[in-house]
Parts: structure tokens; C-alpha cells; sequence
């Protein structure tokens, strides 16, 4: 489950920035993923709460944003939702041979709520 790896990269990244920012605890992820970037949300969100474990995210909300696969056909200009599965044929002039995937494969932070603590926070040893 790659769901999994994709959690504890999230929150490593979270937990560095939290560190760096002297940051108490962290109460909120938000995660932009795209409609075609292969991640369950419902399994991510399982694996989330289990990679912030003993971390300044442990208890942190994750929200999701899901973003459409669009794409453009360079011969027509034609834009078009791709769906799932993905349908890569312009449907204004039938080619799929110069097909631009414009939105569908984000897989990224977006934003991180978190409280300011009274000290830094120690680097861990």
C-alpha cells in the first residue's frame, strides 16, 4: 500500500516544518490529490492517522482536496474532463496522439495549521 509511504513523507515533511517553525502541535494537514495520481483517500487518511503516531501530528485533522484529470489536445486546442478510467481521445477531433494532461497528478501539501509553542522545540537525538 503505497498510501502508507505517501503518509510518512507527508508527515515528515509537516513535522520538520513544525520543527523549524517552533511549532507546539500541528492540528490540521490539508493535501491537494489528483484525480489520476493513484491514492485512495480513504486508505491515506487511514494511514495518516497511524504514521502521526508519537509525532507533533498525532490527533491532526487530514482534509482532502480531490482535483479533475483535464487535459488539452494540442491539434484543436479542445479542453476536456478525462475521467476515470481516463479517456485520452479528444472528443472535439478524435486524436490522442498530442494530448497535454493539463490537471489530474497533484499529490501535494497545501496547507498545515499549527500552534506556536512557548520554547523551541528540541532537535531529536
Amino acid at each position: 500500500m503505497h498510501e502508507m509511504s505517501i503518509a510518512m513523507a507527508v508527515v515528515d515533511q509537516v513535522a520538520e516544518a513544525a520543527r523549524d517553525g517552533a511549532a507546539r502541535s500541528v492540528s490540521r494537514v490539508e493535501l491537494e490529490i489528483g484525480e489520476l495520481a493513484g491514492v485512495v483517500a480513504d486508505a491515506l487518511a487511514f494511514c495518516f492517522e497511524l504514521a502521526c503516531t508519537a509525532t507533533p501530528l498525532e490527533g491532526a485533522e487530514l482534509v482532502t482536496r480531490s482535483v479533475a484529470a483535464r487535459a488539452r489536445c494540442a491539434s484543436c486546442t479542445g479542453e476536456w474532463a478525462v475521467g476515470m478510467p481516463p479517456d485520452l481521445r479528444c472528443p472535439g477531433c478524435g486524436r490522442a496522439t498530442a494530448v497535454e494532461l493539463l490537471t489530474g497528478r497533484e499529490l501535494r501539501i497545501l496547507s498545515v495549521v499549527w500552534e506556536d509553542a512557548l520554547e523551541p522545540i528540541p532537535e531529536e537525538a
